[in-house]
């Protein structure tokens, strides 16, 4: 009887005892059974957060992952100066960054993460998000809400209507604050809605430090950008053809209509001073001081200069000056040991 009841509780039990893992049987076909994602066996229990399975692995198993590699930034705009920008003329701007618009190296700057108001220079963003929907001859239509705002203005009136190119070379050229209004309208309904995509776009460009609560730049509580931030949105605007061709105009032939025809002269004068000049974006609030974002190009070399909070009698010659010095200074390329804090990928994919 006794023999017949230890067999009984051995043949009972004895599942119960394997997958409590107290008796080791079929070692070797264990061992070489996969152990996939959810099994115990490597481990005895659920695997360290940090081991991932790995298909590769020819036993199966968990394995440490190799990490994914770091995005690049398209944008990047180096932390620190170069060390050349300790024979930098200085400028009289509050804050201010010189940048090369290949590589994002920076050339000179000061207090290029102190937030302030940037005016009109943030019509660059607006034009970025306008030109993200697309359809620049799609016929828009000014209502009465989009003319109710000053200083500078078209004279457009409700009821006219205009494609979205002829709108936007008139904005970035003439800097007008009731085309402002109309692209941002037709883009997202209204004015806030319109803020919310520039603030989201600018956070595509890398630029954390910003807020922005409408298209033109008048002074508005809470709205503030920083040198650096804008040098980002700087870097995107040179990179996009349509916004290269309107910022490097003189001047632009507008047709209102009813068939009448204004010439639109730049408000950017260093293109009338500098022949390296080709562009970008002024502004001017009595809260922001006088503001330039603008850029130059000269055998191969392109830079980029934010200026904020400084005065019409000073903004046109620093900013001939100080780009003249990085056009000189940076030589046809910067090596890549100039740049001790970029990502090493970025030298390939930069435009030349």
């Amino acid at each position: 009887m006794s023999s017949w009841i230890s067999r009984w509780s051995f043949q009972s039990f004895f599942p119960i005892l394997i997958s409590l893992g107290l008796v080791a049987c079929g070692s070797q076909q264990q061992s070489a059974a996969p152990r996939g994602p959810g099994s115990t066996a490597y481990y005895g229990g659920n695997p360290p957060a940090a081991i991932a399975w790995n298909p590769q692995n020819p036993q199966g198993g968990y394995s440490t992952p190799t990490p994914a590699p770091a995005p690049v930034d398209p944008y990047y705009i180096s932390a620190t100066p170069l060390p050349m920008s300790a024979s930098a003329p200085r400028i009289r701007a509050e804050s201010y960054l010189l940048i090369d618009a290949r590589t994002g190296a920076n050339l000179a700057s000061v207090g290029a993460d102190v937030h302030r108001g940037v005016a009109s220079t943030q019509k660059l963003l607006t034009a970025l998000v306008v030109l993200d929907a697309g359809n620049l001859d799609s016929k828009v239509r000014v209502a009465s809400s989009d003319v109710a705002v000053e200083p500078t203005k078209l004279g457009i009136r409700p009821g006219d209507v205009y494609t979205r190119r002829e709108l936007l070379y008139a904005f970035l050229i003439k800097s007008c604050n009731d085309v402002a209004n109309v692209l941002a309208r037709d883009n997202a309904g209204s004015i806030s809605a319109f803020a919310a995509k520039m603030n989201a776009k600018m956070r595509s460009l890398g630029g954390t430090d910003s807020n922005f609560r409408n298209p033109h730049g008048l002074t508005a509580p809470g709205q503030y950008s920083t040198a650096r931030n804008m040098a980002r949105v700087a870097m995107a605007a040179y990179r996009n053809q349509i916004i290269r061709d309107a910022v490097r105009r003189t001047s632009f032939t507008f047709r209102y209509a009813n068939g009448k025809t204004a010439v639109l002269k730049s408000t950017n004068n260093l293109l009338g001073m500098m022949p390296e000049c080709n562009g970008m974006k002024t502004g001017y609030t009595n809260a922001a001081g006088r503001c330039l974002i603008s850029s130059a190009s000269s055998g191969g070399r392109n830079v980029i200069l934010v200026q904020l909070g400084t005065k019409t009698k000073y903004i046109w010659d620093d900013g001939r000056t100080l780009m003249s010095w990085g056009l000189r200074k940076m030589g046809a390329r910067l090596a890549d040991a100039d740049l001790p804090d970029a990502d090493p990928t970025l030298l390939a994919m930069m435009p030349h």
